[in-house]
């Protein structure tokens, strides 16, 4: 370029280790990406229905955690420069019903389903932990840390499902079971679409 000419190239600002195995990286980041914006929806639907009630200041403890987490995986998206799920719409409007519609079972019902979520959600990250640190713990470090912490964090919203009465819930088990088989297909589509 002649002297003085400003380039048009876009220069890469991010830091990734060298070496990373972009496929599991790029699943990785991608459905964790869509787990906890569907879970921030579940939340949103959730405070939508029982915020002004008495478990709204906990469906909002919750929430916030969930957030920090969707913020989090907004800027490993951007860092490892992995494309979302195509599905982003779709988990919008299901994770705002499945919020939603569990809260309107009341208190327990909202509870039953963080506990089935939350649970799905933790087994999740205990084997993408186990993922990394087969191929490299030391190489997967931060991204390990991150994992481990937004993992234990979703044990905490489990436990908090389960002293609010989530056992309680009509039909517990039928309704934990289906949400868990709904967690289990959403996972599968988003690590791959």
């Amino acid at each position: 370029a002649p002297a003085g000419a400003v380039s048009l190239r876009r220069c890469s600002t991010r830091v990734t280790p060298e070496g990373v195995n972009r496929p599991v990286i790029d699943r990785i980041i991608r459905v964790d990406h869509a787990g906890e914006y569907g879970a921030n929806r579940i939340y949103a639907g959730q405070m939508a229905v029982l915020g002004r009630s008495s478990a709204g200041p906990i469906i909002q403890q919750m929430w916030n955690q969930e957030k920090d987490h969707l913020k989090k995986f907004n800027e490993l998206m951007v860092a490892y420069r992995v494309r979302p799920t195509v599905l982003l719409p779709f988990w919008n409007v299901a994770g705002f019903v499945l919020g939603a519609g569990s809260a309107l079972l009341g208190k327990k019902g909202a509870m039953a389903c963080t506990v089935a979520v939350e649970e799905s959600i933790s087994d999740h990250y205990n084997s993408q932990i186990r993922t990394l640190m087969e191929e490299d713990p030391e190489k997967y470090k931060e991204l390990l840390q991150i994992i481990k912490q937004f993992r234990d964090d979703e044990r905490e919203h489990h436990d908090i499902g389960l002293e609010h009465d989530a056992e309680a819930a009509p039909a517990y088990s039928v309704l934990k079971t289906a949400i868990q088989l709904g967690c289990k297909a959403a996972i599968f589509l988003s690590e791959r679409i």
